[in-house]
């Protein structure tokens, strides 16, 4: 009859042996469920915002190739959603009477005409431009790296605290055998299962995250010398 109600005591599943894990295993595994809900909710608004600056900036992209003049350009990016594309162009549109008050110069026609050090330094203005977007739509990435590369501590930290609460209670019952290890083995293990399941979602999503933006830095830096080169064609340069 003792015997089994030893059995009986025994978790049977994973769930029960959370339910009946020791208060610091259950506070490890709510901070990681917690973890785990914030990079989930990153990833969730990171794939919308992304998808939504991917759709418009393609539109607006392809109707900006078939512009054949400055103007034209310009009425395309009043016309079109903001977007980080839409916002370099109108920088360096704005770069424009900004270099005339500094220079003073202009052609007949009352045309900016930059010489080549403030070409040089619409280049830097468009570059600044581009990385703050890239910060921008980076805002809250850095967090799923540091969840997924802190997550499998956090579980190692329970796993270690558990093998060692199993082990203090095979010291104090004294019995070493496999039925008495097995349990809190168990038990301690679910919390390095657990941070995994946390991490790897997380360092997925970081990755494709960094590259989309390693992507879209690169467009904006061509997108960066095609205004300078309608800017060459209108004669601004």
């Amino acid at each position: 009859m003792r015997l089994l109600q030893v059995t009986d005591a025994i978790p049977s599943s994973p769930w029960e042996m959370v339910t009946h894990a020791t208060p610091v295993t259950k506070l490890i595994l709510v901070l990681l469920a917690v973890l785990s809900l914030v990079s989930w909710a990153i990833m969730f608004a990171k794939w919308r915002e992304f998808r939504g600056v991917k759709d418009v900036s393609r539109s607006f992209m392809s109707e900006f190739e078939h512009q054949t003049s400055l103007e034209a350009a310009q009425g395309l990016a009043q016309r079109s959603p903001a977007s980080p594309f839409t916002r370099v162009f109108d920088r360096a549109i704005r770069f424009l009477p900004e270099s005339a008050a500094t220079t003073g110069y202009a052609n007949s026609a009352s045309t900016v005409v930059m010489s080549g050090s403030r070409v040089e330094a619409l280049r830097f203005l468009l570059d600044s431009v581009t990385s703050e977007e890239r910060d921008r739509l980076g805002r809250f990435i850095p967090w799923l790296a540091t969840i997924g590369s802190v997550s499998p501590l956090i579980g190692l930290l329970g796993t270690v605290l558990g093998v060692i609460d199993a082990f203090i209670g095979i010291a104090t019952k004294g019995s070493g055998n496999i039925a008495a290890v097995a349990p809190g083995v168990a038990e301690a293990l679910i919390a390095t299962a657990a941070a995994l399941s946390v991490a790897i979602p997380a360092v997925f999503g970081y990755n494709l995250f960094a590259n989309r933006l390693n992507r879209l830095e690169g467009e904006l830096e061509g997108f960066g010398s095609e205004v300078i080169a309608l800017l060459v064609r209108e004669g601004r340069i």
